[in-house]
Order: C-alpha cells, then structure tokens, then sequence
C-alpha cells in the first residue's frame, strides 16, 4: 500500500479526515486510530471498486482567492 497523506481535523468530537492524493477519500472515527483504520478501509473500497490508479507526479500549489 503506498504512503498517502491524511489531513484531519476533530467535528463534534469525531475524527474526520481525508486522503490529500485521493479526492473524495472521507472517513470518520471516535478516534485517531479509528480514524486510520476507516480511511484505509475506505481507501481499498476505492481501489477495489474504481480500479483507481494513484497519481505518483501529484504536485500542490495552494492559491489565495480574494472573494
């Protein structure tokens, strides 16, 4: 299993998070490592489903967007 970046934040007392590489990768837990489980559970559904192949040259640039 490739090395992907989870971001992560806490709502309502749950752990949400998503995969950066993969968009559309969400999952939740009651705890950080529920957290991870989920997201990697959710990450193989993806793959088994969607026959998804892993961007390996993703690059990143983040933008300011004045309203």
């Amino acid at each position: 299993m490739p090395t992907l970046t989870l971001e992560y934040w806490v709502d309502d007392g749950w752990y949400v998070g998503k995969l950066q590489e993969v968009p559309g990768v969400f999952s939740q837990g009651e705890t950080l490592e529920e957290l991870i489980d989920n997201i990697k559970d959710a990450y193989r559904m993806v793959l088994e489903e969607n026959a998804f192949v892993p961007v390996r040259d993703l690059q990143i640039k983040k933008v300011s967007i004045t309203l």
